[in-house]
């Protein structure tokens, strides 16, 4: 088997050329090579070469292209061509493990290299030409969807704990049917040493499975083999995130990773505090975490226009969105689609209306400077919105003078 580089515009892209022709004996390897294979985008291109990383940096230099050595320790370096990275790693083959991180040596053994990679189908290697090398089967795993250790699950599980995560998060991104039983065996003896990890290391595993088409089945098969409960031990709502999977799918939404990391979890916003740390989430993601599991921040489906409306003036369209989906999830099935349909369009159509009135005009109204200018200007904006931001500028002036003259 091979790809043909004609059909692939990462391979023909001059950049790409250049590189491959600097480098000399390097091949492609791992998700650009999967994903070409499977008929899937490619976006990150690593090149895997026989060569330690020292002479890979003389070898960029010579040709002037810049060299940023990302991942020396490991033998990775990352290329920019034209202003495109790729990363550029040298064969290893792995001294010393500890659940963690590894220790590597250089070597340009081919199959050596292929031995230490987690899955068959990410032990794939292609050719400028389009040319595989294929040591374990990956190929033939890769069309059958069957995710597979290299080699022994339980080994390599031990050599790196996130490989329990990569095994789920790859499974429910490309695989057919039923889990590989011995992975999965693995995967559950394995799943103590998940507490070794960094939380960012566990964040990106875990959010990259909530962001493919459907992670139900795969965080199913987490949830019976004791996984799941090792990183979340709370009262899941699986029903729920699937209930908003099918509400993805059905009305063409992207998946959104935090929204249905919310779907997940339970609505305790101690819960959603705590998981936002434990993943080292992004100070706006945990924010939006947990607000979106407060029990408050639910929403009803027969909401009239003028709430919608001034709830969209209060919280924003991209909060209000979120609540309407959580809450749609929450439903039964097909209950009040049309009108959490409704609501979603009035958001979309949304174009927040400008108070016209600043703590200057109700001074000039005869406020105090100071915390009444405050007090009265949210009173006026309260009534503003009781009416549905119909009155003008000349009745919120009198709206003002007769709030501070009461």
């Amino acid at each position: 088997m091979r790809i043909d580089p004609s059909k692939q515009a990462w391979m023909v892209a001059p950049e790409t050329r250049k590189l491959m022709a600097v480098l000399g004996e390097g091949r492609f390897v791992g998700g650009a090579v999967r994903n070409a294979l499977a008929g899937w985008p490619v976006r990150d291109i690593d090149v895997a070469v026989p060569m330690p990383p020292e002479e890979t940096l003389a070898r960029l230099e010579k040709a002037e292209i810049k060299a940023v050595p990302t991942g020396l320790a490991h033998g990775t370096v990352t290329a920019i061509v034209h202003g495109r990275p790729f990363e550029v790693t040298s064969l290893r083959s792995d001294v010393e493990t500890d659940g963690r991180h590894a220790v590597v040596a250089y070597t340009d053994d081919w199959r050596e290299d292929a031995a230490r990679r987690d899955f068959t189908m990410n032990a794939l290697y292609a050719g400028a030409n389009g040319e595989i090398f294929d040591y374990h089967g990956g190929v033939e795993d890769l069309i059958a969807g069957r995710v597979r250790f290299v080699g022994d699950a339980a080994t390599r599980i031990r050599e790196d704990y996130l490989r329990i995560l990569r095994l789920f998060r790859f499974h429910a991104w490309y695989g057919k049917g039923e889990m590989d039983s011995e992975a999965l065996h693995a995967a559950a003896a394995g799943k103590e040493g998940l507490a070794r990890l960094s939380g960012e290391r566990v964040a990106k595993e875990m959010l990259r499975l909530l962001e493919c088409t459907n992670p139900v089945l795969s965080l199913r098969m987490m949830a019976a083999s004791g996984v799941l409960p090792e990183l979340l031990p709370y009262a899941l709502q699986l029903p729920r995130l699937e209930n908003l999977v099918l509400l993805d799918a059905e009305n063409d939404f992207p998946p959104d990773a935090v929204l249905r990391l919310a779907a997940l979890l339970p609505d305790d916003a101690a819960v959603g505090a705590a998981v936002g740390e434990r993943l080292k989430l992004s100070g706006a993601e945990r924010a939006r975490l947990e607000g979106l599991t407060r029990p408050e921040e639910k929403i009803a489906a027969h909401l009239s226009a003028a709430d919608v409306r001034r709830l969209l003036y209060r919280i924003g369209v991209p909060r209000f969105r979120d609540r309407v989906l959580l809450s749609w999830a929450a439903c039964v099935r097909g209950a009040a689609a049309i009108q959490w349909r409704m609501l979603l369009s009035i958001a979309d159509g949304w174009e927040r209306p400008r108070f016209p009135l600043t703590g200057r005009e109700a001074m000039a109204a005869g406020a105090k400077e100071g915390p009444e200018v405050g007090r009265v200007l949210a009173a006026v904006e309260a009534w503003w919105l009781d009416e549905d931001f119909l009155p003008d500028e000349a009745q919120l002036l009198e709206k003002l003078k007769s709030v501070i003259e009461a």
